[in-house]
């Protein structure tokens, strides 16, 4: 049988972060970092799908206790203890994610009083919605692959613990905070993320058709929270020219796709908005040809984005061309992804820049390194972080 070399290249990769970050062998003090490792759990499940190596699915699962026992609980600089749920240590381990998860930076949280500090903020720790939408799609994941609805419900407890922290009503709306306190109390960045009420609407749908595929009762389930985050999405521009945006744009589009496959979702205007969206970027950011300079200059997780996206895009395509009658026959829409079929070249270009050592030498891919990793693995083998 002829070797894969993507799969081949992953599987280093992966190796090299379990090793690295202290999931494999096991560091009692492990690294982790919410975003990074929500990739990193979708390429382990996708390498247990193509190899069948049971080893493959026990680090997915480690790193998801890991993250639970590290992110979930209080930072060791902190003189709080414990569950940031507030639970008790037994209760917290049954219900990891109820309080929500940290994202793992190095440095502790900006007090209340504290002044507010636009670059030491990024150096800071707090939650992240948009990170803990990725920890619950990896998941859901993990309970679509293991067949063990477990993780589903913890997804579901992490959706309504960020939801109740991060949307808060104003007027007669509401609003979302782009960053939150580790406990969930006081808003660290009162801005809203421009893509999160997308990215929450998309994520929370996924979780409870999941929810109905295992036959647990959806009722009311994310029904209030999906209502919400329509309202905060209605009217909201999602075009942008960073490349990591408009790779998110792509992965949603994807799976809005498929919640339509699976019959409970007809959402081809939101997914018609999100293509051209995403198109818009990328036709403006490939004008001035960033992918055109070294690697000093340049954020290998960001390009990687847009790559991830791309590789889902002849799927896309596959699944519109199989079923025109769901897509009501759609030629902007058809358009649409074919267009962004033809960036697929782009995609491929972004993955040899970032596979050759010499640019993986560079000063910023060495400053991101596990993110560069995690990321450029999942472009190489996109279909479980792709998939729902």
């Amino acid at each position: 049988m002829k070797s894969n070399p993507n799969l081949e290249l992953a599987k280093g990769i992966m190796l090299k972060f379990a090793g690295i970050t202290g999931l494999e062998p096991v560091n009692k003090k492990p690294k982790r970092y919410l975003w990074t490792d929500a990739f990193a759990v979708c390429n382990y499940l996708e390498l247990f799908k193509q190899t069948s190596d049971k080893f493959y699915i026990d680090l997915a699962l480690r790193l998801i206790g890991q993250v639970h026992h590290t992110l979930g609980k209080h930072r060791d600089d902190d003189p709080r203890k414990g569950w940031i749920s507030g639970l008790g240590e037994d209760e917290g381990a049954l219900h990891p994610t109820r309080g929500g998860l940290r994202i793992g930076k190095e440095q502790n949280e900006r007090k209340p009083y504290e002044p507010f500090d636009e670059r030491l903020e990024w150096e800071q720790d707090g939650q992240y919605y948009h990170y803990l939408t990725k920890w619950m799609h990896a998941l859901n994941r993990a309970s679509e692959i293991t067949g063990d609805l477990t993780f589903n419900d913890w997804a579901l407890e992490l959706a309504e613990a960020a939801h109740t922290g991060f949307v808060y009503p104003a007027g007669k709306g509401k609003i979302m905070y782009w960053k939150m306190s580790i406990d969930l109390t006081y808003p660290l960045v009162r801005s809203m993320g421009q893509h999160d009420p997308l990215d929450g609407f998309v994520t929370y749908s996924e979780l409870q058709e999941t929810s109905r595929d295992f036959g647990k009762s959806s009722t009311p389930g994310l029904s209030k929270e999906i209502a919400d985050m329509a309202i905060l999405l209605s009217g909201q521009s999602l075009a942008t020219n960073d490349p990591l945006g408009i790779g998110g744009l792509l992965w949603d589009a994807s799976r809005i796709a498929q919640l339509m496959l699976r019959g409970e979702l007809e959402y081809g205007d939101l997914l018609e908005t999100v293509l051209a969206s995403a198109i818009l970027g990328i036709d403006f950011l490939t004008k001035n040809d960033p992918f055109d300079i070294s690697a000093d200059y340049r954020l290998a997780f960001r390009e990687l984005g847009i790559s991830i996206g791309l590789e889902g895009m002849e799927k896309l395509l596959e699944w519109i061309n199989q079923n025109p009658d769901l897509f009501n026959k759609n030629e902007v829409l058809l358009k649409s992804v074919e267009k962004l079929v033809d960036y697929m070249p782009l995609a491929k270009q972004i993955e040899e820049f970032w596979i050759n050592d010499k640019n993986r030498k560079s000063r910023t891919w060495i400053e991101h390194r596990e993110i560069n990793m995690v990321m450029l693995a999942t472009s190489l083998i996109p279909g479980s972080f792709l998939l729902i």
